[in-house]
């Protein structure tokens, strides 16, 4: 029986592990979308530094003017010396090594004399448990990444709407711009969110996509809207704006594990793992981050 670990002195939790993370990770992390929506994790990683590898170009797309129809383009005297294409650019990709950055454990032990419950119900409900926490763990993680991957920072010196809607047509022009494309997302302060739920022009007359009553927005001057806790963010920070899916974030885990304890009659229920997150040089152009002027 799983209960009674199969009369094993070490039993794995490797991969139940990844998968708890990986859907938890979709359904509680707050910046997910900054990373594209998931956590890239893998089981049974080497104790090394190096995360992965990542193909990369920073070729832009090139869009020609026109087709060429010349005569001697292609055909005539330019036969096997033009194109009607325009210029030929070569694209190459490059191997990026990304590294782990920080660590996580877990260490937990589990009595047969005193848990009161099924063996193998608590170490699903732990597992549960403590990949609802590494979650939080990553996403505090994240947010700090976001912060120091900002490429700029804009000030909010109130919380009014004059300010307010100020601030996000400087945020609307800064993406139009930079001719970013994608999703544009703000992930904001609770004070900051019900400042935009609030504005005159969250109004159904103006068709904008806000619930009052639900104290719900989902866009805003082009920006999709997210409440996040303020302990996610850093000092006098109110707000992180990108394009979604510009990073990445991953865990490698060394081990989830049940082992026989000599200490007590039971198991201890243990896990260690190397995490990190990834953005492109590139694109760190398109992360904003928003701050609160003081007094």
């Amino acid at each position: 029986m799983a209960g009674e670990n199969n009369n094993q002195a070490v039993r794995s939790y490797q991969k139940q592990f990844k998968e708890l993370l990986q859907a938890v990770y979709q359904k509680q992390a707050y910046f997910r979308e900054f990373f594209g929506g998931g956590i890239e994790a893998l089981d049974g990683v080497t104790h090394n530094k190096t995360a992965f590898s990542i193909k990369t170009s920073d070729i832009p797309v090139v869009i020609g003017t026109e087709y060429d129809k010349g005569e001697n383009v292609a055909f005539g005297t330019g036969t096997s010396k033009s194109t009607r294409f325009g210029e030929r650019q070569e694209i190459i990709y490059t191997d990026t090594d990304v590294p782990y950055d920080w660590e996580w454990v877990f260490h937990e032990g589990i009595d047969r004399h005193t848990v009161n419950n099924d063996f193998a119900a608590t170490i699903a409900d732990r597992s549960e448990l403590q990949a609802q926490a590494k979650v939080q763990l990553f996403d505090d993680k994240g947010g700090l990444f976001i912060s120091k991957a900002a490429d700029k920072t804009l000030e909010l010196a109130a919380l009014e709407n004059d300010a307010v809607l100020e601030l996000f047509n400087k945020l609307s022009n800064a993406y139009v711009n930079m001719e970013a494309v994608g999703t544009k997302m703000a992930w904001v302060k609770p004070e900051l969110y019900n400042a935009i739920v609030d504005h005159p022009i969250t109004t159904t007359a103006k068709h904008s996509d806000v619930n009052i009553d639900d104290n719900g927005i989902l866009r805003f001057k082009g920006f999709q809207i997210k409440e996040v806790p303020e302990t996610k963010f850093q000092k006098d920070e109110l707000a992180y704006v990108s394009i979604v899916g510009v990073g990445k974030q991953f865990t490698g885990i060394n081990t989830t594990r049940t082992i026989e304890s000599e200490d007590f009659d039971g198991v201890a229920f243990q896990g260690a793992g190397k995490a990190g997150e990834f953005i492109l040089p590139a694109n760190k152009k398109a992360v904003i981050k928003v701050v609160e002027v003081g007094e």
